[in-house]
């Protein structure tokens, strides 16, 4: 590892964590807006296998999470990192937004749309 970093890509609905500039990894999401405030549905984290082990999937979340509590978002993890990231970092908790059918169905079409 040389140069590790983290930034949010609004354009693409994704924090993206990068070595030396070239993208090593992603923590996808959608935004909703279905309730009383703003969820964003975490639904897919990845780093690329020669990276795997290092710990950096949890220093993309920890960015992806703090980025998405400091703008007032609620997280909604159908992710499964995202799931256990959470369950061991219970500082998330009121952050944390329960998944419910809605967010399920919001997901499926916003996906099947983007392959279209």
């Amino acid at each position: 590892m040389s140069d590790i970093t983290v930034r949010h890509n609004p354009d693409r609905d994704r924090f993206e964590i990068l070595d030396a500039g070239n993208v090593i990894g992603k923590a996808a999401y959608k935004e909703y807006d279905g309730g009383a405030s703003p969820e964003r549905i975490f639904y897919h984290t990845v780093i690329n296998e020669e990276y795997g082990g290092q710990g950096l999937a949890g220093q993309l979340a920890t960015v992806a999470l703090d980025e998405t509590v400091r703008a007032g978002v609620g997280i909604v993890p159908v992710c499964p990192f995202i799931k256990k990231f959470l369950a061991k970092h219970p500082g998330y908790a009121g952050d944390a937004v329960t998944v419910k059918p809605a967010h399920l169905e919001f997901l499926d079409g916003a996906l099947a749309s983007r392959t279209r």
